[in-house]
């Protein structure tokens, strides 16, 4: 294989994981744009685990994985872990999508920032992982994020601490899954389908649902399936063949787009406030640069290593 087509999937993928950020980063506007038409989050989160399964079992069949799918359903510790982590993404979901159709999506921006400095923090706690000085900054400047952001709310910020909470524990729980994440994926869809579909069919026989209420409405619904699949099977194919340092960076434009989307919407946005902002923000500039300097050895390995033309 030619150098240049190396240089080429480093791209791909690099868009790939550019777009995936991005498409999370927009999905406020999308449930915004929901909320807007009559339907409520509860709805909304019903319809995405019902149309989320179509998408997923595309993404499996592309990829020829029905066996794993299999295997996977037949493995009782396997199918255990994914029912915890679809309860927890689950929950997740639910939390988001009431939050930024209740003018919060400034503090579902604080969550998703805090998600890597939490993800490193369990690391720790949870599997002995060292944190070098670098994590430590950063886990201490989020911390001192969220602080601030309690006192300039009156309150603590629990929408941002669930959403990285929820997050963060899916993140865990995926780790000791042995299954692909097209696998995982349609597996925890699957698992969701079921008392999504139930609360659909219980929304359309009183009435109330939006499903054939109008086109829009419609649309909007059937939307959630690819909204949900893509950004995720994006996400994954392009964290396998970008730099760790890379995809450090890149995880933050989700929430710096939430974050803009909350200001320019008039949320509540007092000098104290930005304050907490600050830190975040500080946190992961230390986080990504940590990430970039731990990554660089193995780059440098891996250019050492690559035969010359």
């Amino acid at each position: 294989m030619s150098q240049a087509e190396p240089g080429g999937e480093s791209r791909l993928a690099l868009t790939a994981g550019v777009s995936c950020y991005v498409m999370w980063g927009i999905v406020p506007l999308v449930f915004q744009a929901m909320g807007r038409l009559g339907i409520a989050p509860w709805e909304i989160l019903a319809n995405r685990m019902v149309w989320s399964v179509g998408m997923a079992l595309v993404f499996v069949l592309a990829a020829r994985q029905g066996h794993e799918v299999r295997a996977a359903l037949r493995n009782r510790r396997t199918l255990a872990w994914l029912m915890l982590s679809s309860l927890l993404i689950a929950g997740n979901w639910s939390i988001y999508i009431w939050a930024v159709n209740s003018g919060r999506v400034l503090e579902t921006s604080l969550g998703y920032y805090i998600i890597p400095l939490l993800a490193m923090a369990a690391g720790a706690l949870l599997f002995g992982e060292r944190v070098d000085r670098m994590g430590a900054v950063a886990i201490g400047l989020a911390a001192t994020g969220v602080a601030v952001q309690a006192i300039a709310l009156g309150r603590l910020p629990l929408v941002s601490l669930a959403l990285a909470v929820s997050f963060g524990g899916y993140g865990i729980v995926r780790k000791h899954v042995r299954a692909s994440a097209q696998t995982g994926l349609l597996i925890e869809c699957l698992l969701l389908a079921g008392p999504g579909l139930a609360y659909v069919v219980w929304m359309q026989a009183r009435g109330v649902g939006h499903l054939g209420s109008s086109l829009p409405a419609t649309a909007w619904l059937l939307a959630c399936g690819p909204i949900t699949a893509v950004p995720l099977v994006l996400f994954s194919w392009a964290a396998r063949r970008i730099a760790l340092s890379t995809l450090g960076f890149l995880q933050f434009i989700g929430p710096t787009i939430g974050f803009v989307i909350g200001v320019t919407q008039g949320e509540l946005f007092t000098p104290l406030r930005a304050a907490s902002f600050v830190f975040i923000w500080g946190g992961a500039a230390v986080f990504a640069l940590g990430a970039w300097r731990r990554s660089r050895p193995a780059l440098l390995a891996t250019k050492t290593a690559e035969p010359a033309e």
